[in-house]
Protein backbone atom coordinates (compact mmCIF):
# COMPACT_ATOMS: atom_id res chain seq x y z
CA UNK A 1 0.00 0.00 0.00
CA UNK A 2 1.21 3.49 -0.71
CA UNK A 3 2.93 4.91 2.10
CA UNK A 4 3.53 8.79 3.12
CA UNK A 5 7.22 9.94 1.77
CA UNK A 6 9.31 12.59 3.10
CA UNK A 7 9.08 15.71 1.03
CA UNK A 8 12.10 17.96 0.92
CA UNK A 9 11.90 21.43 2.40
CA UNK A 10 11.19 23.66 -0.73
CA UNK A 11 8.46 21.02 -1.93
CA UNK A 12 4.98 21.63 -0.52
CA UNK A 13 3.73 17.72 0.22
CA UNK A 14 1.79 15.86 -1.95
CA UNK A 15 -1.86 16.01 -0.71
CA UNK A 16 -2.73 12.97 -2.14
CA UNK A 17 -0.47 10.56 -0.35
CA UNK A 18 -1.28 12.67 3.14
CA UNK A 19 -4.28 10.32 4.18
CA UNK A 20 -4.05 6.66 5.63
CA UNK A 21 -4.58 3.68 2.83
CA UNK A 22 -7.96 3.04 1.53
CA UNK A 23 -9.72 0.84 3.68
CA UNK A 24 -12.38 -1.94 2.62
CA UNK A 25 -15.40 0.16 4.55
CA UNK A 26 -14.11 3.12 2.19
CA UNK A 27 -14.44 1.38 -0.74
CA UNK A 28 -17.76 0.02 0.30
CA UNK A 29 -19.53 3.80 0.90
CA UNK A 30 -18.29 4.39 -2.50
CA UNK A 31 -20.47 1.09 -4.13
CA UNK A 32 -23.20 1.91 -1.72
CA UNK A 33 -23.61 5.68 -3.16
CA UNK A 34 -23.19 4.80 -6.32
CA UNK A 35 -25.33 2.02 -7.01
CA UNK A 36 -27.95 3.63 -4.73
CA UNK A 37 -27.73 6.52 -7.26
CA UNK A 38 -28.18 4.12 -10.10
CA UNK A 39 -31.02 2.27 -8.56
CA UNK A 40 -33.04 5.46 -7.74
CA UNK A 41 -32.27 6.02 -11.39
CA UNK A 42 -33.52 2.66 -12.64
CA UNK A 43 -36.81 2.62 -10.35
CA UNK A 44 -38.05 6.32 -11.47
CA UNK A 45 -37.99 5.55 -15.10
CA UNK A 46 -39.43 2.01 -14.45
CA UNK A 47 -42.75 3.08 -11.92
CA UNK A 48 -42.71 5.95 -14.84
CA UNK A 49 -43.07 3.40 -17.05
CA UNK A 50 -46.75 1.97 -16.06
CA UNK A 51 -47.62 5.10 -14.04
CA UNK A 52 -46.86 7.95 -16.70
CA UNK A 53 -45.91 6.95 -20.40
CA UNK A 54 -48.69 5.13 -21.30
CA UNK A 55 -50.80 8.16 -21.03
CA UNK A 56 -48.17 11.04 -21.79
CA UNK A 57 -46.49 9.07 -25.40
CA UNK A 58 -49.04 6.46 -26.14
CA UNK A 59 -52.61 8.20 -26.00
CA UNK A 60 -53.12 6.53 -28.91
CA UNK A 61 -53.34 3.18 -27.38
CA UNK A 62 -55.52 1.29 -24.45
CA UNK A 63 -53.59 1.47 -21.42
CA UNK A 64 -52.42 -2.17 -21.64
CA UNK A 65 -50.83 -1.69 -24.90
CA UNK A 66 -49.41 1.61 -23.67
CA UNK A 67 -47.63 -0.08 -20.96
CA UNK A 68 -46.30 -2.74 -23.41
CA UNK A 69 -44.63 -0.48 -25.28
CA UNK A 70 -43.29 1.54 -22.49
CA UNK A 71 -42.10 -1.85 -21.46
CA UNK A 72 -40.27 -2.28 -24.68
CA UNK A 73 -38.97 1.12 -24.52
CA UNK A 74 -37.38 -0.04 -20.73
CA UNK A 75 -35.61 -3.03 -22.17
CA UNK A 76 -33.35 -0.68 -24.40
CA UNK A 77 -31.63 0.59 -21.64
CA UNK A 78 -30.17 -3.33 -20.21
CA UNK A 79 -29.62 -3.88 -24.43
CA UNK A 80 -27.25 -0.81 -24.48
CA UNK A 81 -25.70 -1.38 -21.30
CA UNK A 82 -22.81 -4.10 -22.69
CA UNK A 83 -22.13 -1.71 -25.06
CA UNK A 84 -21.74 1.01 -22.88
CA UNK A 85 -18.86 -1.02 -21.29
CA UNK A 86 -17.10 -2.21 -24.04
CA UNK A 87 -16.98 1.73 -25.03
CA UNK A 88 -16.10 3.22 -21.83
CA UNK A 89 -13.60 0.64 -21.40
CA UNK A 90 -11.99 2.05 -24.94
CA UNK A 91 -12.35 5.49 -23.31
CA UNK A 92 -10.62 4.53 -20.48
CA UNK A 93 -7.63 3.11 -22.00
CA UNK A 94 -7.40 6.15 -23.40
CA UNK A 95 -8.16 8.73 -21.10
CA UNK A 96 -8.16 7.56 -17.88
CA UNK A 97 -11.05 6.39 -15.14
CA UNK A 98 -11.56 10.06 -13.95
CA UNK A 99 -12.26 10.75 -17.72
CA UNK A 100 -14.63 7.86 -18.31
CA UNK A 101 -16.78 8.10 -14.68
CA UNK A 102 -17.09 11.85 -15.37
CA UNK A 103 -18.42 11.58 -19.09
CA UNK A 104 -20.47 8.17 -18.20
CA UNK A 105 -22.43 10.33 -15.34
CA UNK A 106 -22.69 13.15 -16.85
CA UNK A 107 -24.40 11.65 -19.59
CA UNK A 108 -26.44 9.08 -17.33
CA UNK A 109 -27.83 12.70 -16.11
CA UNK A 110 -28.21 14.58 -19.00
CA UNK A 111 -30.30 11.39 -20.40
CA UNK A 112 -32.41 11.37 -16.91
CA UNK A 113 -32.90 15.10 -16.84
CA UNK A 114 -34.03 15.23 -21.12
CA UNK A 115 -36.58 12.93 -20.06
CA UNK A 116 -37.57 14.98 -17.27
CA UNK A 117 -37.99 17.98 -19.78
CA UNK A 118 -39.54 15.75 -22.99
CA UNK A 119 -42.84 17.05 -24.41
CA UNK A 120 -45.53 14.37 -25.13
CA UNK A 121 -47.16 12.76 -27.96
CA UNK A 122 -49.94 15.51 -27.79
CA UNK A 123 -47.06 18.00 -28.45
CA UNK A 124 -44.77 16.93 -30.70
CA UNK A 125 -46.19 13.82 -32.13
CA UNK A 126 -44.49 10.22 -32.81
CA UNK A 127 -41.18 12.12 -32.56
CA UNK A 128 -41.46 12.09 -28.35
CA UNK A 129 -41.61 8.44 -28.84
CA UNK A 130 -38.00 8.54 -30.76
CA UNK A 131 -36.93 10.67 -28.27
CA UNK A 132 -37.81 8.73 -25.05
CA UNK A 133 -36.26 5.22 -26.97
CA UNK A 134 -32.85 7.83 -27.44
CA UNK A 135 -32.80 8.78 -23.82
CA UNK A 136 -33.42 5.35 -22.34
CA UNK A 137 -30.74 4.21 -24.57
CA UNK A 138 -28.66 6.27 -24.02
CA UNK A 139 -29.30 5.88 -19.92
CA UNK A 140 -28.00 2.26 -20.94
CA UNK A 141 -25.03 3.28 -22.17
CA UNK A 142 -23.61 5.54 -19.52
CA UNK A 143 -24.99 2.75 -16.87
CA UNK A 144 -22.37 0.49 -18.29
CA UNK A 145 -19.74 3.25 -18.70
CA UNK A 146 -20.01 4.26 -14.69
CA UNK A 147 -18.68 0.36 -14.24
CA UNK A 148 -15.67 1.76 -11.69
CA UNK A 149 -14.55 -1.53 -10.30
CA UNK A 150 -15.86 -0.69 -7.36
CA UNK A 151 -17.49 -4.01 -6.05
CA UNK A 152 -14.10 -6.02 -7.81
CA UNK A 153 -11.94 -4.00 -5.43
CA UNK A 154 -14.08 -4.26 -2.72
CA UNK A 155 -14.75 -8.35 -3.29
CA UNK A 156 -10.90 -9.16 -3.65
CA UNK A 157 -10.40 -7.16 -0.20
CA UNK A 158 -12.78 -8.09 1.97
CA UNK A 159 -11.64 -10.18 4.95
CA UNK A 160 -12.26 -13.81 3.83
CA UNK A 161 -14.25 -14.44 6.97
CA UNK A 162 -16.58 -11.48 5.93
CA UNK A 163 -16.98 -11.61 2.26
CA UNK A 164 -20.83 -12.10 2.21
CA UNK A 165 -20.97 -8.93 4.73
CA UNK A 166 -19.15 -6.45 2.09
CA UNK A 167 -20.98 -7.98 -0.91
CA UNK A 168 -24.23 -7.51 0.38
CA UNK A 169 -23.41 -3.59 0.66
CA UNK A 170 -23.72 -2.56 -3.11
CA UNK A 171 -26.97 -4.66 -3.50
CA UNK A 172 -28.71 -2.58 -0.52
CA UNK A 173 -28.89 -0.14 -3.27
CA UNK A 174 -31.73 -1.38 -5.06
CA UNK A 175 -33.89 -1.57 -1.96
CA UNK A 176 -33.36 1.93 -1.22
CA UNK A 177 -33.58 3.01 -4.29
CA UNK A 178 -36.69 1.99 -4.75
CA UNK A 179 -37.93 3.33 -1.93
CA UNK A 180 -36.97 7.03 -2.73
CA UNK A 181 -38.62 6.15 -5.75
CA UNK A 182 -42.10 4.45 -4.76
CA UNK A 183 -42.03 7.71 -1.76
CA UNK A 184 -41.46 10.17 -4.09
CA UNK A 185 -43.95 9.06 -6.76
CA UNK A 186 -46.51 8.19 -3.38
CA UNK A 187 -46.53 11.47 -2.39
CA UNK A 188 -47.05 13.25 -5.80
CA UNK A 189 -50.03 11.12 -6.54
CA UNK A 190 -51.81 11.91 -2.95
CA UNK A 191 -50.84 15.30 -2.99
CA UNK A 192 -51.39 16.82 -6.88
CA UNK A 193 -54.80 16.02 -8.98
CA UNK A 194 -54.35 13.30 -11.96
CA UNK A 195 -54.08 16.17 -14.38
CA UNK A 196 -51.32 18.02 -12.65
CA UNK A 197 -49.18 14.86 -11.82
CA UNK A 198 -49.51 13.93 -15.73
CA UNK A 199 -48.47 17.27 -16.87
CA UNK A 200 -45.37 18.38 -14.61
CA UNK A 201 -45.90 16.09 -11.37
CA UNK A 202 -44.09 13.09 -12.69
CA UNK A 203 -41.14 15.13 -13.98
CA UNK A 204 -39.72 16.28 -10.55
CA UNK A 205 -38.56 12.63 -9.57
CA UNK A 206 -36.51 13.00 -12.57
CA UNK A 207 -35.23 16.28 -11.64
CA UNK A 208 -34.61 14.63 -8.41
CA UNK A 209 -32.60 11.96 -9.94
CA UNK A 210 -30.44 14.56 -11.98
CA UNK A 211 -29.62 16.01 -8.50
CA UNK A 212 -28.48 12.71 -6.96
CA UNK A 213 -26.61 11.87 -9.93
CA UNK A 214 -24.24 15.02 -9.89
CA UNK A 215 -23.67 14.38 -5.75
CA UNK A 216 -22.91 10.65 -6.56
CA UNK A 217 -20.58 11.84 -8.89
CA UNK A 218 -18.06 13.67 -6.48
CA UNK A 219 -18.87 11.28 -4.02
CA UNK A 220 -17.28 8.30 -6.10
CA UNK A 221 -14.70 10.69 -7.97
CA UNK A 222 -13.35 11.78 -4.30
CA UNK A 223 -12.74 8.13 -3.63
CA UNK A 224 -11.69 6.80 -7.45
CA UNK A 225 -9.03 9.63 -8.13
CA UNK A 226 -6.97 9.19 -4.95
CA UNK A 227 -3.72 7.39 -5.26
CA UNK A 228 -4.10 4.95 -2.93
CA UNK A 229 -7.36 3.84 -4.92
CA UNK A 230 -5.04 3.59 -8.15
CA UNK A 231 -2.63 1.71 -6.72
CA UNK A 232 -5.52 -0.62 -5.34
CA UNK A 233 -6.36 -1.09 -8.90
CA UNK A 234 -2.97 -1.60 -10.25
CA UNK A 235 -2.37 -4.10 -7.25
CA UNK A 236 -5.41 -6.21 -7.87
CA UNK A 237 -4.51 -6.27 -11.84
CA UNK A 238 -8.18 -3.95 -12.44
CA UNK A 239 -7.66 -2.78 -15.55
CA UNK A 240 -9.56 -2.38 -18.47
CA UNK A 241 -8.77 -5.31 -20.94
CA UNK A 242 -9.72 -6.48 -24.60
CA UNK A 243 -13.43 -7.70 -24.80
CA UNK A 244 -12.74 -10.44 -27.49
CA UNK A 245 -9.67 -12.13 -25.52
CA UNK A 246 -11.44 -11.99 -22.54
CA UNK A 247 -14.29 -13.64 -24.45
CA UNK A 248 -12.22 -16.29 -25.75
CA UNK A 249 -10.31 -16.99 -22.46
CA UNK A 250 -12.93 -16.66 -20.11
CA UNK A 251 -16.68 -16.48 -21.86
CA UNK A 252 -17.52 -19.43 -20.08
CA UNK A 253 -17.13 -17.48 -16.43
CA UNK A 254 -19.31 -14.78 -17.53
CA UNK A 255 -22.06 -16.81 -18.54
CA UNK A 256 -21.54 -18.96 -15.10
CA UNK A 257 -21.61 -15.32 -13.48
CA UNK A 258 -24.70 -14.23 -15.87
CA UNK A 259 -26.77 -17.53 -15.46
CA UNK A 260 -25.85 -18.28 -11.45
CA UNK A 261 -28.03 -15.29 -10.12
CA UNK A 262 -31.12 -15.48 -12.53
CA UNK A 263 -33.53 -16.43 -10.14
CA UNK A 264 -32.87 -13.11 -8.21
CA UNK A 265 -32.64 -11.40 -11.29
CA UNK A 266 -35.78 -12.99 -13.04
CA UNK A 267 -38.11 -11.84 -9.39
CA UNK A 268 -36.68 -7.97 -9.16
CA UNK A 269 -39.35 -6.56 -11.91
CA UNK A 270 -41.67 -9.50 -10.62
CA UNK A 271 -42.27 -8.07 -7.02
CA UNK A 272 -41.15 -4.18 -8.27
CA UNK A 273 -42.67 -3.54 -11.64
CA UNK A 274 -44.82 -6.09 -12.47
CA UNK A 275 -47.57 -6.43 -9.38
CA UNK A 276 -47.68 -2.19 -10.31
CA UNK A 277 -48.85 -2.52 -14.19
CA UNK A 278 -51.16 -5.83 -12.88
CA UNK A 279 -53.16 -4.04 -10.31
CA UNK A 280 -53.29 -0.86 -12.40
CA UNK A 281 -55.02 -2.76 -14.85
CA UNK A 282 -57.02 -5.10 -13.08
CA UNK A 283 -57.42 -4.16 -9.74
CA UNK A 284 -60.08 -1.17 -8.07
CA UNK A 285 -56.55 -0.53 -5.61
CA UNK A 286 -55.49 3.08 -5.86
CA UNK A 287 -51.66 3.30 -7.27
CA UNK A 288 -50.81 5.26 -4.16
CA UNK A 289 -52.27 2.07 -1.91
CA UNK A 290 -49.83 -0.26 -4.03
CA UNK A 291 -46.81 1.56 -3.75
CA UNK A 292 -47.48 2.23 0.67
CA UNK A 293 -47.35 -1.58 0.37
CA UNK A 294 -44.27 -2.25 -2.06
CA UNK A 295 -42.67 0.73 0.03
CA UNK A 296 -42.81 -1.53 3.20
CA UNK A 297 -41.85 -4.47 1.18
CA UNK A 298 -38.51 -2.65 0.17
CA UNK A 299 -37.65 -1.63 3.55
CA UNK A 300 -38.02 -5.32 4.51
CA UNK A 301 -35.75 -6.28 1.72
CA UNK A 302 -33.13 -3.53 2.96
CA UNK A 303 -33.08 -5.58 5.88
CA UNK A 304 -33.01 -9.01 4.58
CA UNK A 305 -30.20 -7.47 1.99
CA UNK A 306 -28.30 -6.72 5.63
CA UNK A 307 -29.06 -10.15 6.70
CA UNK A 308 -27.89 -12.18 3.72
CA UNK A 309 -24.69 -11.08 4.53
CA UNK A 310 -24.57 -12.82 8.07
CA UNK A 311 -25.97 -15.77 6.62
CA UNK A 312 -23.59 -16.26 3.68
CA UNK A 313 -20.61 -15.83 5.61
CA UNK A 314 -22.34 -18.63 7.97
CA UNK A 315 -23.35 -20.78 5.39
CA UNK A 316 -21.42 -19.56 1.96
CA UNK A 317 -23.11 -17.57 -0.58
CA UNK A 318 -23.20 -20.81 -3.38
CA UNK A 319 -25.32 -22.50 0.01
CA UNK A 320 -27.07 -18.99 0.20
CA UNK A 321 -27.67 -18.72 -3.73
CA UNK A 322 -28.95 -22.13 -3.94
CA UNK A 323 -31.40 -22.20 -1.01
CA UNK A 324 -32.89 -19.11 -2.26
CA UNK A 325 -33.95 -20.27 -5.72
CA UNK A 326 -35.03 -23.05 -4.18
CA UNK A 327 -37.45 -21.10 -2.72
CA UNK A 328 -38.25 -18.44 -4.95
CA UNK A 329 -39.10 -21.65 -7.17
CA UNK A 330 -41.67 -22.97 -4.39
CA UNK A 331 -43.05 -18.94 -4.30
CA UNK A 332 -43.76 -19.06 -7.41
CA UNK A 333 -46.15 -22.00 -7.45
CA UNK A 334 -48.41 -19.42 -5.12
CA UNK A 335 -48.22 -16.29 -7.58
CA UNK A 336 -51.86 -17.12 -9.23
CA UNK A 337 -53.45 -17.58 -6.51
CA UNK A 338 -52.06 -15.08 -4.39
CA UNK A 339 -52.20 -12.13 -7.30
CA UNK A 340 -55.36 -12.97 -7.70
CA UNK A 341 -56.52 -13.31 -4.39
CA UNK A 342 -58.11 -9.73 -3.57
CA UNK A 343 -55.84 -7.28 -0.93
CA UNK A 344 -54.58 -9.68 0.63
CA UNK A 345 -53.17 -12.19 -1.92
CA UNK A 346 -51.49 -9.03 -3.48
CA UNK A 347 -50.30 -8.01 -0.47
CA UNK A 348 -48.84 -11.54 0.89
CA UNK A 349 -47.51 -11.28 -2.82
CA UNK A 350 -45.86 -7.97 -2.65
CA UNK A 351 -44.21 -8.67 1.23
CA UNK A 352 -43.35 -12.68 0.91
CA UNK A 353 -41.58 -11.50 -2.92
CA UNK A 354 -39.38 -8.52 -1.28
CA UNK A 355 -38.04 -10.47 1.25
CA UNK A 356 -36.88 -13.38 -1.30
CA UNK A 357 -35.64 -10.77 -3.04
CA UNK A 358 -33.84 -8.74 -0.36
CA UNK A 359 -32.39 -12.20 0.73
CA UNK A 360 -31.13 -13.32 -2.88
CA UNK A 361 -30.50 -10.45 -4.37
CA UNK A 362 -28.05 -9.59 -1.43
CA UNK A 363 -25.39 -12.13 -2.66
CA UNK A 364 -26.40 -12.04 -6.27
CA UNK A 365 -23.29 -9.62 -7.71
CA UNK A 366 -19.98 -10.83 -8.08
CA UNK A 367 -20.33 -14.28 -6.86
CA UNK A 368 -17.22 -15.08 -9.68
CA UNK A 369 -15.75 -12.13 -9.49
CA UNK A 370 -12.15 -13.90 -8.24
CA UNK A 371 -12.89 -16.76 -10.37
CA UNK A 372 -11.32 -14.43 -13.77
CA UNK A 373 -7.81 -14.52 -14.52
CA UNK A 374 -6.63 -11.19 -12.58
CA UNK A 375 -6.07 -9.53 -15.83
CA UNK A 376 -9.47 -9.73 -16.93
CA UNK A 377 -11.68 -9.88 -13.61
CA UNK A 378 -12.60 -5.35 -14.54
CA UNK A 379 -13.75 -5.92 -17.85
CA UNK A 380 -15.36 -8.97 -16.95
CA UNK A 381 -16.90 -8.57 -13.76
CA UNK A 382 -18.89 -5.46 -15.97
CA UNK A 383 -19.92 -7.79 -18.59
CA UNK A 384 -21.15 -10.33 -16.13
CA UNK A 385 -23.39 -7.72 -14.29
CA UNK A 386 -24.41 -6.31 -17.72
CA UNK A 387 -25.43 -9.90 -19.19
CA UNK A 388 -27.04 -10.86 -15.77
CA UNK A 389 -29.48 -7.93 -16.13
CA UNK A 390 -29.84 -8.58 -19.60
CA UNK A 391 -31.08 -12.16 -19.05
CA UNK A 392 -32.80 -12.22 -15.92
CA UNK A 393 -34.16 -8.58 -16.08
CA UNK A 394 -34.95 -6.70 -19.35
CA UNK A 395 -37.49 -8.09 -20.60
CA UNK A 396 -39.27 -9.57 -17.86
CA UNK A 397 -42.16 -6.98 -17.40
CA UNK A 398 -43.04 -7.06 -20.47
CA UNK A 399 -42.82 -10.94 -20.87
CA UNK A 400 -44.90 -11.42 -17.95
CA UNK A 401 -47.41 -8.55 -18.22
CA UNK A 402 -48.03 -9.93 -21.91
CA UNK A 403 -47.88 -13.84 -21.22
CA UNK A 404 -50.42 -13.44 -18.11
CA UNK A 405 -52.86 -11.34 -20.19
CA UNK A 406 -52.75 -13.76 -22.96
CA UNK A 407 -52.80 -17.17 -20.58
CA UNK A 408 -53.16 -16.14 -17.25
CA UNK A 409 -50.97 -15.56 -14.22
CA UNK A 410 -49.81 -19.04 -14.36
CA UNK A 411 -47.37 -17.55 -17.05
CA UNK A 412 -45.56 -15.48 -13.93
CA UNK A 413 -44.95 -18.78 -12.37
CA UNK A 414 -43.31 -20.65 -15.13
CA UNK A 415 -41.41 -17.27 -15.83
CA UNK A 416 -39.84 -17.45 -12.25
CA UNK A 417 -39.58 -21.07 -12.08
CA UNK A 418 -37.36 -21.07 -14.94
CA UNK A 419 -35.31 -18.43 -13.71
CA UNK A 420 -34.64 -20.87 -10.72
CA UNK A 421 -33.87 -23.75 -12.03
CA UNK A 422 -31.49 -22.24 -13.98
CA UNK A 423 -29.52 -21.01 -11.26
CA UNK A 424 -29.77 -24.37 -9.34
CA UNK A 425 -28.56 -26.12 -12.63
CA UNK A 426 -25.75 -23.76 -12.78
CA UNK A 427 -24.65 -23.93 -9.43
CA UNK A 428 -25.15 -27.74 -9.47
CA UNK A 429 -22.92 -27.77 -13.02
CA UNK A 430 -20.37 -25.35 -11.59
CA UNK A 431 -19.56 -26.70 -7.83
CA UNK A 432 -15.86 -25.58 -8.22
CA UNK A 433 -16.32 -22.35 -9.59
CA UNK A 434 -17.94 -21.29 -6.62
CA UNK A 435 -15.68 -22.99 -3.65
CA UNK A 436 -13.50 -19.93 -3.25
CA UNK A 437 -16.61 -18.00 -2.48
CA UNK A 438 -18.13 -20.27 0.38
Amino acid sequence: MTSTHVQSGAMPPDVSHDHAPITPGEIAIGVSIGRASEYFDFFVYAIASVLVFPAVFFPFESQLTGILYSFLIFSFAFIARPFGTVIFMKLQRRFGREVKLTVALFALGVATAGIAFLPGYQDIGFAAVILLSLFRIAQGVALGGSWDGLPSLLALNAPPSRRGWYAMLGQLGAPVGFLVAASLFAYLLVNVSQKEFLEWGWRYPFYVAFAINVVALFARLRLVATDDYSELLDEKELEPSSVTRLTKSQGSVILIGALAALASYALFHMVTVFPLSWMTLYSERTVSDVLIIQIIGAALAAVCVILSGKLADKVGRRTMLGSLAFLIALFSGFVPMMIGGGEFGQDAFIIIGFILLGLSYGQASGAVTSNFEPRYRYTGAALTADLAWLAGAAFAPLVALGLSVEFGLSAVTFYLLSGALCTLGVLWLNKKSYMQEQ
